[in-house]
């Protein structure tokens, strides 16, 4: 099953303007081009796996949304075709959610 980077919208202006401002090994902290809020994404097990999953192409950059799996610590958490969320690396199927919101 193809899937793609994660597609998050700001949790104060819902624009998908989006972007992530530091590094994995410090926080997840993203960034709304918007309206200037920041918040930091979690990932939650759903339960169950999915397999299958064909990373994307071109794989998303340093700036691009991206969260921290719960399971196993991978940041190869990404949208299937199906519209789920999962970790390429352990295949847990995930849900995000948004933490530290600050509106700007």
């Amino acid at each position: 099953m193809k899937c793609g980077k994660l597609n998050f919208k700001c949790p104060v202006c819902k624009s998908a303007d989006v972007f992530y401002s530091c590094t994995p090994n410090c926080c997840f902290n993203h960034v709304c081009s918007a309206c200037n809020a920041t918040f930091e994404p979690v990932t939650r097990a759903e339960g169950g796996t999915v397999t299958g999953m064909v990373p994307p192409d071109p794989l998303p950059d340093s700036t691009e949304a991206t969260a921290e799996c719960v399971k196993c610590g991978s940041i190869k958490v990404y949208e299937c075709a199906d519209g789920r969320v999962a970790c390429l690396a352990c295949g847990a199927a995930l849900t995000v959610e948004y933490t530290e919101v600050v509106e700007a």
